[in-house]
């Protein structure tokens, strides 16, 4: 793009600048182009946005609407959504350094998220109890109040928008703190919003760091809930700055999700589908299955085949349709992959590929790794316990049926796993035993609004996206009704 996106926060319908006056820069992960400016906001920032999310909530016309006309504002924001939907995949492109092909279709699905929760919207049921022929009892569902969303830098329209038409739907107001590395769609989202008819204070932004603006919003009296999805490190903090006021809680953490492949998967599908489960987002992604868990019958002949792969992905430019992996977010989080890379080796993984950081010709100016896979791995070294987020596979072979469920469920992680295999008694046997909030059976990766998602042990709290995902952003209220 000719010239740098400059953005401000989005605070009661209105656009304003920090009250630091400063702000941070994002310089593009492939080839170090300013992209964009945002605000570095403060807590006075996240104070006055979560005042105006507030008076929107006790004061405003959004919790007051019917279902239908908040569902009928939400389906707007979807069409519009879509009506921009190529300049928006371009800016996460960009932004984050994703795919362009993985950002168009990440745009697609946050307009889907606003389709599903407007259905949603007109359709949140309680229940009515006949107690006795004196009493009867009312059970409602209603919103929390304000509700603050901390969002990542991996899809930041994408799970924005796995929190966001939820929140919506039951008459919340929110507050949203994207990642200071890639806030640009959310930005775009509240002109969307603006547009598309919702009324002001209903959708806050401020961004900044999370040590300034999200620990304000954490710990600020004023909001009833908190939505984050990040490292299972802060959503530990975010959970303990709660306690002020026990703010309800969602989150989506870390993950270490294995792909458990037996002897009778189709090798071929098996190949594709591993590969992409470890290499999509370049491993960027809560759910990457970066730990490969193989029959130790078809160990070889596996890891030879998903080598041969390997070798033949085009690292570079996410902008262009032909490049497979793309550049790592900064260069803090490049160097940190590659000394995961270093440990394993000095924790005597063998290394088949990989391994080192990518730069040939333009390469050179971005921050990428080269597609690594490690075997001889066992699963208490850090490389297979610890979330790596890079383009990094672990490879461990097993013995048998109960010893790949030993080895799945050994980790302090519990969001995905994915079973390959023929035999549907064996996946579903397995898909059971193993302790994680979402099971693939043949595939990797795939989500859709309907299905709750979320993680067990370290994982996080609660679920998004379904009815689960909608029921996570209201209170239960019972009203008894005594008559004569």
């Amino acid at each position: 793009m000719s010239s740098a996106r400059e953005y401000k926060n989005y605070i009661d319908g209105q656009w304003v600048g920090p009250d630091s006056g400063k702000m941070i820069e994002r310089h593009s992960p492939a080839n170090g182009k300013l992209l964009a400016l945002y605000p570095d906001s403060t807590a006075a920032d996240v104070e006055r946005a979560v005042g105006a999310a507030r008076r929107a909530f006790d004061e405003g016309p959004w919790p007051r609407m019917t279902a239908a006309e908040r569902s009928r504002i939400m389906l707007e924001i979807a069409r519009r959504i879509r009506e921009n939907a190529e300049r928006l995949a371009v800016i996460e492109a960009e932004e984050v350094g994703k795919l362009i092909g993985y950002a168009r279709s990440d745009i697609q699905g946050a307009a889907n998220h606003f389709e599903y929760a407007a259905a949603l919207a007109r359709d949140i049921t309680g229940s009515a109890n006949m107690m006795n022929d004196k009493l009867t009892a009312v059970v409602v569902r209603e919103p929390v109040g304000v509700v603050g969303l901390i969002t990542p830098w991996n899809f930041p329209l994408g799970i924005l928008c796995q929190k966001l038409p939820y929140a919506l739907a039951t008459g919340n107001t929110v507050v949203i703190k994207p990642s200071e590395f890639t806030s640009g769609t959310t930005f775009e989202l509240a002109a969307i919003a603006e547009a598309a008819g919702l009324p002001k204070g209903v959708i806050n932004i401020v961004s900044g760091y999370g040590h300034t603006a999200g620990q304000a919003l954490i710990s600020d009296m004023n909001v009833d809930k908190i939505s984050f999805t990040g490292s299972t490190a802060t959503g530990k903090k975010i959970v303990q700055a709660s306690a002020g006021n026990l703010k309800r809680v969602s989150l989506e953490l870390g993950g270490k999700s294995p792909s458990i492949v037996f002897p009778d998967a189709d090798l071929d599908r098996t190949v594709e589908g591993v590969l992409n489960a470890v290499f999509f987002m370049q491993g960027e992604c809560c759910v990457s299955g970066s730990r490969l868990l193989v029959d130790a019958g078809i160990h070889d002949q596996l890891v030879d085949a998903l080598i041969e792969k390997v070798k033949k992905l085009k690292i570079g430019d996410p902008l262009d349709p032909e490049v497979e992996i793309g550049p790592m977010i900064h260069e803090g989080h490049k160097n940190k992959v590659l000394e995961y890379v270093a440990t394993g080796l000095s924790e005597g993984a063998q290394l088949a590929i990989g391994g080192s950081q990518a730069t040939e010709g333009a390469l050179a100016a971005g921050h990428f790794v080269q597609p690594t896979v490690f075997t001889h791995v066992n699963n208490s070294m850090r490389i297979a316990r610890e979330e790596i987020f890079g383009p990094v596979l672990s490879v461990i072979p097993f013995q048998s049926e109960e010893e790949a469920i030993r080895i799945a469920n050994d980790t302090p992680y519990g969001l995905a796993a994915s079973v390959w295999t023929e035999n549907i008694d064996r996946a579903f046997r397995v898909a059971k035993a193993v302790r994680a909030g979402t099971v693939w059976v043949n595939g990797h990766l795939a989500a859709y609004p309907e299905l709750p998602f979320g993680g067990y042990k370290q994982s996080g709290l609660q679920r998004e996206m379904g009815r689960a995902g909608i029921e996570s952003f209201t209170e239960v209220k019972t009203i008894q009704i005594h008559h004569l």
